[in-house]
């Protein structure tokens, strides 16, 4: 069976089909819909007014991303500016692929990029020493607490250097903080 014709457009082949309202989509169209219901949302709820300066968090990965390119492509209506904040937890073998994307991205939306290290900013602590000092304590469960508390506080830091007004990340990265002003 083919796909059925776009919803919006009736032109292009739908390529999905939205879970809440049932109407098939192409891609244009399903990111114009997306983009115009992410605006309202900053819009109604005055999330961020003009003139903002607003730290994205950016981890690489594809919740991050789309939250960066979606306010990227709303920011001139919107009159905010962005710039992406990214961390690196010190995690030997994981976090080098992930910022060398986000590096990618930022220099693709040509918008500025600081990095802050757990390292840098807690005494030389990173996760791999958080990790290997919790080991066999029965606590090692306990990384992923830390990690959430140091990340946290690793953003606020890194939009603090670039003096933004505004914090905006994706769920998990702050652990359900989405925006915060």
């Amino acid at each position: 069976m083919p796909a059925p014709q776009c919803a919006t457009c009736h032109k292009a082949r739908a390529a999905l089909r939205r879970p809440r309202s049932g109407r098939a989509l192409c891609g244009a169209c399903f990111c114009a819909a997306f983009e115009a219901e992410v605006l309202h949302t900053v819009v109604a709820g005055r999330l961020l007014p003009p003139g903002a300066v607003v730290a994205v968090g950016a981890s690489g990965g594809k919740d991050s991303t789309v939250l960066a390119h979606v306010l990227q492509v709303l920011a001139p209506r919107l009159g905010i500016s962005l710039r992406l904040v990214a961390v690196d937890e010190g995690i030997g073998g994981y976090r080098d692929a992930a910022l060398a994307a986000v590096r990618r991205q930022a220099a693709r939306w040509e918008l500025p990029l600081t990095v802050v290290a757990y390292a840098d900013l807690f005494g030389g602590w990173t996760m791999d020493a958080v990790a290997r000092s919790t080991a066999g304590s029965g606590r090692s469960r306990a990384c992923c607490t830390f990690c959430g508390v140091l990340r946290r506080r690793a953003l606020e830091e890194g939009a603090r250097l670039v003096g933004a007004t505004h914090i905006v990340m994706e769920p998990t990265a702050g652990r359900g903080n989405v925006l915060l002003p």
